[in-house]
């Protein structure tokens, strides 16, 4: 199969890319490199060294001998993206190419009226180059959990049968997210469900819980082909903050209550789900939903996990409560159904002491490249961004971006 993965430069987007191509998918991949630029704008940088796109690549060819192509340039120029298309003529297009921080996206209005734009234009150009060029073309969207916030009833799997005053219908799951960045995302999945309703296209919207973990087989291959690792407040997901943080025997630092519950997935089963979705096409005209998740922890079970693991080492980790940052409930009811992807046959990694132990042994290998003042919060969702971040994002655009196909 001809698959593209947009962000194909990313965290999740490169593993996904060489998992694959492993398994014998021609693939190619975009980028336009914001997520680089993002770290220049706000002073942090992946705990692990990452190559440039085109020395992974070369690197993935001369130890494998399969080629992944490249495309430099930016969802939010149309030009750029139809070129592409029509070019690749891919079977199947995973996106992952969207502004992914929910704190980037609550820094003040610049950064929420860029993720929107950013995230929802994108999005946009990419279904109008598939209804346009080749409907067949499967798009496989990353969508969050996040969408759904915490109601105060099951979630479903993106479909909700009602009843109401004598009449039934199927309606998408209510939603109620948590950040300007996790509305994009909603916006997404309405514009993508509108356009296959329309334009009887087919996509997957993989709602995908938090993603842990350093990496999958093929990235572990060479180290040029690693792909990034964050710990700070921005960027660094839960798991992978409290790993980096009991490295170096610095306190968990848990915000608020702790009590915070949401779905989570080792990065292993991210790139197999998106496998699964694409050899499993939804018909012409669907929108299909999936919650991408394989376990669900509070927020306070994941630092008790981390802190039990490095007792059974014989080592002391503290726990510190710190002020929330963000505006959500710290104890909420939690029950998200996540079938389908089991169904097509996903078996899922289990989150071990062993994979705990994995992630601390390799920030200890990198430890000296943490600055623990990242670990702090400077994005209070009520106030906006407290403290200086480093670089504009005027000047973050300038380096980031490269126009063009090559």
């Amino acid at each position: 199969m001809k698959i593209l993965v947009l962000g194909g430069d990313g965290y999740l987007g490169w593993p996904t890319a060489l998992h694959l191509s492993a398994v014998g998918h021609e693939v190619a991949v975009a980028d336009n490199f914001a997520r680089r630029g993002y770290d220049y704008e706000m002073g942090v940088d992946s705990l692990t060294p990452i190559e440039t796109l085109q020395t992974r690549v070369s690197t993935w060819r001369q130890l494998t001998g399969q080629s992944i192509a490249t495309y430099i340039g930016d969802l939010c120029d149309a030009d750029f993206t139809y070129r592409m298309v029509r070019e690749f003529a891919p079977e199947a297009i995973v996106h992952y190419a969207e502004q992914r921080a929910a704190p980037y996206s609550m820094v003040d209005r610049k950064h929420a009226v860029y993720t929107q734009m950013n995230n929802v234009v994108g999005n946009l150009n990419v279904l109008y180059a598939i209804a346009e060029i080749d409907p067949d073309i499967h798009l496989v969207k990353l969508g969050t959990m996040g969408e759904y916030g915490t109601p105060n009833i099951d979630i479903e799997e993106g479909w909700l049968e009602i009843e109401h005053k004598g009449r039934t219908d199927r309606v998408l799951f209510p939603k109620r997210p948590g950040s300007f960045y996790h509305l994009s995302k909603v916006h997404d999945s309405h514009n993508i469900e509108f356009a296959c309703r329309i334009w009887g296209i087919r996509a997957t919207d993989l709602n995908q819980g938090v993603v842990y973990g350093t990496g999958i087989p093929e990235t572990d291959m060479h180290g040029e082909l690693r792909t990034r690792f964050d710990y700070d407040d921005i960027w660094g997901t839960v798991l992978n903050r409290f790993c980096s943080q009991a490295a170096i025997d610095y306190p968990l630092t848990v915000y608020g209550e702790g009590g915070q519950t949401r779905g989570f997935l080792d990065i292993r089963d991210t790139v197999r789900c998106v496998e699964l979705a694409m050899l499993n096409a939804p018909e012409r005209g669907e929108f299909r939903v999936f919650n991408q998740f394989t376990e669900q922890f509070s927020v306070r079970e994941l630092a008790e996990r981390v802190k039990a693991a490095r007792v059974h080492h014989g080592l002391e980790t503290k726990i510190e409560h710190l002020p929330n940052p963000r505006s959500e409930l710290e104890t909420h009811y939690y029950n998200a159904k996540h079938q389908h992807l089991l169904d097509l046959g996903l078996v899922p990694h289990k989150l071990e002491d062993s994979l705990i132990d994995r992630v601390i042994g390799l920030v200890e290998h990198y430890k000296k490249r943490i600055r623990p003042a990242l670990f702090v919060p400077r994005v209070d969702w009520r106030r906006g961004a407290r403290g200086d971040f480093g670089k504009p994002a005027a000047k973050r655009r300038r380096v980031a971006v490269a126009p063009g196909i090559r």
